[in-house]
């Protein structure tokens, strides 16, 4: 019978196989999406199929930047141990993908999964995870992606594997965009200009500042002062403009930026495992069975 890519991608979807085998298992179930399930896991690809629902939050956030520093590609790539996270087939597996990534302009996951681990080869990247999940026996998988291109210069910082960040100049100065790039991993902006952050959030902290002021029993106008100053400190907090520059807090990074006429045009910051809730595990109840064997 014919399979429709619908069908194909949704059965992706649920199992997280690459689109040939998902298709393979289709053809194989006659199009019954459960009987295809149960083939991918009883095949090889059972394994990885197994751990796919286990928290990863180790890992790593690679860069990869272009030779003329125009453009890069950010990934987070996760492992459940920091143990997994050092072994020489998944830091092998991160470069691969990265150099992928960057070749090919990979703007989000299914742009990036799909494509050769190599040119000329039928082994996608999803693949090559699978096989990895196989060999190390730890749930792995390709989080988020990010590609940035400028005019300008791509200025990247990536600080031990744990936190990257690529920032678009509209200048060429490589070195001011790395300064740049390492303010926002260290200051975790949320928006560039403080035009740009949205107007509930600012009611929300309005809010929650008004009860905190109003707990200290002074008059309505000092209240509203207090509130107004509070407000402000938020705003510069979260855009990247208002921020004290790390290395120099006597200005902010808005006006380092104006002394070399330049202008940040959008960044991107990923900290690894960043979002994910970790999970839990009581050791002490996992050991005593052990113990009382």
């Amino acid at each position: 019978m014919t399979i429709n890519a619908a069908l194909v991608q949704e059965l992706r979807k649920v199992t997280g196989v690459g689109l040939m085998e998902c298709k393979a298992a289709l053809v194989k179930a006659n199009g019954n999406m459960e009987n295809a399930i149960k083939i991918l896991r009883e095949s090889g690809h059972a394994k990885a199929l197994k751990k796919s629902g286990r928290v990863a939050t180790e890992g790593m956030v690679a860069i990869r930047v272009s030779e003329d520093n125009k453009a890069a590609f950010i990934a987070e790539i996760n492992t459940e141990t920091d143990f997994a996270a050092r072994d020489q087939s998944f830091i092998d597996f991160v470069a691969r993908t990265m150099h992928r990534g960057l070749e090919n302009q990979a703007i989000d996951l299914p742009s990036l999964l799909d494509l050769p681990v190599e040119i000329g080869k039928d082994l996608s990247i999803v693949q090559d995870c699978e096989e990895l999940v196989a060999k190390i026996g730890e749930n792995i998988k390709v989080r988020r992606v990010a590609f940035m291109t400028s005019e300008g210069v791509v200025g990247t910082y990536c600080h031990n594997n744990k936190i990257g960040v690529l920032v678009s100049l509209s200048t060429s100065d490589i070195a001011l965009g790395k300064e740049i790039a390492m303010h926002i991993a260290a200051s975790k902006p949320v928006v560039i200009n403080p035009e740009e952050i949205p107007s509930a959030l600012i009611d929300e902290e309005k809010e929650i500042f008004s009860k905190q002021a109003a707990q200290s029993g002074k008059p309505k106008e000092i209240i509203e002062k207090m509130v107004a100053g509070r407000i402000k400190k938020f705003v510069n907090e979260v855009s990247l403009l208002g921020q004290p520059y790390i290395k120099d807090p006597s200005i902010t990074v808005g006006e380092l930026l104006n002394k070399s006429s330049a202008q940040v045009l959008a960044f991107v910051r990923f900290e690894l495992g960043e979002g994910v809730e970790k999970e839990e595990k009581d050791f002490v109840k996992e050991v005593i069975p052990q113990a009382s064997k």
